[in-house]
């Protein structure tokens, strides 16, 4: 038998090494709390309310990238236009923008002094403090993540199929949802679910504009400051356990979908 070679030792034990450092801690998560706690955790309204707030601002969010950011990944996937590049930059920037200085900077634009804020005051809308906030700390966070997974997925699929269905008569809002669409949606859910994801784990935005209602990223925060690692370790439990949940089924309906096919 041929001898391996250095190097693929040395990718063996570097994949070891990533999967022990986030399993680990995980693995650790997840069986520190005790049966008792765990009862008792999952039995509390307040944690109940605030794992069921995160799952639906979550999922709001996603719900509005995904109606906002379809046009604009397509836009972006078929479209060669000036300033391309920096528009494609600005999509990336909640990427990189620290945490707390997007909620500042979201409630910047939502205060008084800001033109939007008064307009916004003026119809009684307020993020400060709201679950409307929170969702939109959301959708500023998950955009990039769902525009560039559904970018991507418009780009694979090939612009002739588009021309052939234009050339038979079919508009191009036709052609999109009965080509298009199809062809792309699996890109499209997963951008979905990214974007799901990362507005379900925010924390240092949603603190600056909403601290209550209180999602359990903050609950779990609050809970660490005021009694320490024993008491929140349920709350992020029972937070991953729903994270767990959302995904598998996710993934299920994914592959009941591609056997149909």
């Amino acid at each position: 038998m041929r001898a391996r070679a250095p190097f693929f030792w040395l990718t063996v034990s570097s994949a070891a090494v990533v999967m022990a450092f986030i399993l680990l801690p995980l693995i650790q998560l997840m069986t520190a709390p005790s049966a008792q706690m765990l009862k008792q955790t999952v039995l509390d309204r307040d944690v109940l309310r605030s794992i069921w707030l995160s799952v639906y601002t979550a999922g709001s969010a996603a719900l509005i990238c995904f109606l906002f950011g379809t046009p604009l990944a397509y836009l972006l996937a078929r479209t060669r236009f000036p300033g391309k590049r920096v528009v494609e930059s600005v999509i990336d920037l909640p990427i990189v923008i620290p945490h707390p200085a997007v909620g500042i900077a979201i409630l910047g634009v939502a205060g008084k002094a800001h033109p939007i804020g008064q307009l916004l005051h003026a119809l009684g809308i307020r993020l400060m403090g709201t679950v409307g906030g929170i969702i939109t700390v959301l959708v500023f966070v998950g955009l990039p993540f769902f525009v560039n997974s559904a970018k991507e997925g418009f780009e694979k699929v090939p612009p002739r199929l588009e021309r052939v269905s234009r050339s038979l008569g079919a508009s191009m809002g036709a052609t999109f949802f009965k080509v298009t669409f199809p062809l792309a949606w699996r890109s499209i859910l997963v951008g979905f679910v990214m974007a799901c994801a990362r507005a379900i784990s925010e924390f240092g935005a949603v603190v600056i504009v909403a601290y209550h209602p209180m999602i359990a990223p903050v609950m779990i925060y609050e809970r660490f400051e005021a009694f320490g690692l024993k008491y929140s370790q349920p709350v992020a439990f029972w937070l991953v356990f729903c994270c767990l949940v959302l995904f598998v089924t996710v993934r299920t309906l994914s592959i009941k979908e591609k056997e149909t096919e």
